[in-house]
Order: structure tokens, then sequence, then C-alpha cells
């Protein structure tokens, strides 16, 4: 499967155009990066946000976290919500990839977008122990 940005070929293709005919309306995504059971904010830890169109995985969003760990309100194509209440709601699948460099870390999430909600996605970076005892 090969990764694509979106550009004006992408746009024009059939299967982008069928992707926003039923993800017509936006979701918004947070991501929280911490370690130490959320104590200790985590910046520059690259994430990489697509999904699959036309056999192709599709990169919406790149982008690093902030000093406080933090990437605010990605807005993404979403599903309507149907009304009804006693409907489940339709999400977009979104993948996220978490790549930390300085220790190696490289994590993969799923989550789901819905019109008009801002889904928060908590990534716990789990450091390499550091031996030194001299040995």
């Amino acid at each position: 499967m090969k990764n694509i940005y979106i550009d004006e070929n992408l746009i024009n293709s059939s299967e982008y155009q069928e992707f926003i005919r039923k993800n017509p309306s936006e979701g918004s995504l947070t991501i929280r990066v911490s370690t130490a059971s959320g104590a200790i904010p985590i910046s520059n830890l690259k994430v990489t946000i697509s999904t699959i169109i036309g056999g192709n995985n599709v990169i919406f969003f790149e982008g690093y976290s902030d000093s406080s760990g933090i990437i605010e309100s990605i807005s993404l194509p979403a599903p309507k919500l149907n009304q009804d209440d006693l409907v489940v709601p339709v999400g977009t699948t979104y993948n996220i990839l978490a790549t930390y460099i300085p220790d190696n870390v490289n994590k993969n999430f799923k989550v789901e977008i819905f019109e008009g909600v801002n889904v928060v996605q908590k990534i716990n970076v789990a450091f390499k122990e550091v031996n030194n005892s001299g040995s």
C-alpha cells in the first residue's frame, strides 16, 4: 500500500470524491502525549494521521507535539450524524502513527471521528531504561 498526500490528483479522483460524499462534515482530533502515566508531557513526538482511500494510505496530517505534549484540534472529514437517538452513530476510522525518534518509539492507534466531536487520543511513551551503573 502506497502512502500519498492530498493533492489535486487525489482530490479529482473518483475514490476521494466518494470518500468526501460519505464524509461531508468535520470532526476533530486532539493528541496528548506524555510519560510517567501522564505526569510529564512529551514534545516533538511526530504524529501522522491517515486513512485508506482507494487502496492507498492517504495522509491527512503530519505534525509534532508542542512543549505541552499536545497537538490541538486536527480537523478531519466525518460522516453526518443521524439525529435519531436510537441509531448508533457512524464514524470514520483514522490511523495514528506516533513516532518518537530519540527513543525509536513507534506506536499505532485507530480512532473513530464523528461529526462535531473532538476526540482526544492519549499517547503514553515509555522510555528505555538507561543503565548508569558503568557496567
